[in-house]
């Protein structure tokens, strides 16, 4: 079959669905993506052998900008003629609907990554809950990648009962247990060696784009407090800083330039930088699930994260990790201190984390069940074997 799926950054697609695409096009399937300009855009072009196309998706509400999205879009599945178009991100989302529904894509598909309204007011709220309701409406089949998150649209009343559904037991595309796999003793100490951090030093990781919303704030004030008794104490900001959302001036500096805390930006190997650290903090005001937590999780790191839908489905609190109210950079410190100084404790939930994370979200596993999916909608549809694009190009 030919898949078109998209997002709003190649990070995402890349970062998120790597390994759901390689299996894809493992599968044999022709394998398309549409996605705006970023970091990671040349790596994901060469996954897909060149079909990358460039379509600029704006995040904002932009009447004018939307409409030549909704345009380019339109036209490019037109040309493709896809089977399935399968949308991530809210924005790529709703267009991605509009116009596989008007170009008649047979299998029209979205997954809900975390819902954006759930920190708004107001107006914008309104209309963002109304713009995923029509997605709900528009598709064939829409997911979500945690249950809580399914719970939440279908209390919302965004989507009625099974119009939104849960691949295995969540997580977008699941984890690369290969890639993200425990290292040794030796790679663990020359990954400490690589990052500057000597025998009796701690280090806490963050992975995500490096914004307001992640919880970065609160983050770094965490680390102020823990600092004044932990004087060897390391933060790592691993991820893209967004300009769409960027953190205030005062903040944006603290992240670049406060003593022991390292901003790295974007790296297609985060593993390299987990492998010497000690704990993941994930203080999120909203997430889908917190794919960066099962993949600390394989590499036996546990997770400090805040107690939102979709993170209280990444972390087993008190077993995998621990969970903190949100926006309560006390807390969050509180509980930082607790894991970073107690090594049995810390050793015990990383044992944990890392066997959850193998038995539930192996990527291999989620990636089998999503190709199902596909396999059953097509029948479903009554696609002919292969698709309707056998021999054809695009």
């Amino acid at each position: 079959m030919r898949i078109l799926r998209s997002a709003n950054t190649p990070f995402f697609m890349l970062h998120l669905l790597g390994s759901q695409m390689r299996a894809e096009m493992a599968a044999g399937h022709e394998l398309f993506v549409a996605a705006g300009q970023g970091d990671g855009a040349d790596e994901l072009g060469r996954l897909l052998g060149g079909r990358l196309i460039e379509i600029h998706v704006p995040r904002d509400i932009e009447p004018w900008a939307d409409l030549k999205a909704l345009w380019a879009i339109y036209r490019l599945m037109r040309r493709l003629r896809p089977d399935i178009a399968h949308s991530t991100t809210p924005k790529s989302g709703l267009l991605f609907a509009i116009a596989a529904f008007l170009a008649f894509v047979p299998i029209r598909l979205h997954t809900f990554t975390g819902q954006p309204w759930v920190e708004m007011r107001g107006l914008r709220r309104f209309i963002t809950r109304a713009c995923d309701r029509l997605i709900v409406m528009l598709n064939t089949q829409n997911y979500c990648d945690s249950p809580s998150q399914q719970r939440l649209l279908e209390s919302e009343g965004i989507a009625a009962p099974g119009r939104v559904r849960v691949v295995g037991a969540g997580s977008l595309s699941g984890v690369d247990v290969v890639k993200f796999a425990q290292p040794s003793a030796e790679k663990r100490q020359a990954a400490r060696a690589s990052l500057g951090l000597s025998a009796g030093a701690r280090a806490i990781a963050f992975v995500g784009r490096i914004t307001e919303e992640k919880g970065v704030i609160e983050l770094l004030d965490a680390f102020d407090l823990l600092k004044k008794d932990m004087s060897d104490l390391h933060l790592f900001l691993i991820g893209p800083f967004d300009s769409r959302a960027e953190l205030p001036p005062e903040q944006l500096q603290r992240a670049r330039q406060t003593r022991d805390v390292h901003a790295v930006g974007y790296t297609p190997t985060p593993e390299k930088i987990l492998a010497g650290v000690d704990v993941l903090a994930l203080p999120s005001y909203r997430e889908g699930f917190g794919n960066v937590v099962i993949e600390a999780a394989v590499m036996g790191i546990p997770t400090i994260g805040t107690c939102i839908n979709g993170l209280i489905d990444a972390v087993a609190d008190g077993e995998t990790g621990m969970l903190v109210p949100v926006r309560d950079a006390a807390a969050l410190a509180v509980a930082l201190k607790t894991l970073l100084t107690d090594d049995a404790l810390r050793q015990r939930m990383g044992v944990a984390a890392r066997e959850r994370a193998e038995r539930l979200f192996a990527a291999d596993r989620i990636s089998a069940l999503v190709l199902v999916e596909y396999e059953q909608l097509a029948k479903r549809k009554k696609l002919p074997p292969g698709g309707r694009n056998q021999g054809g190009s695009a």
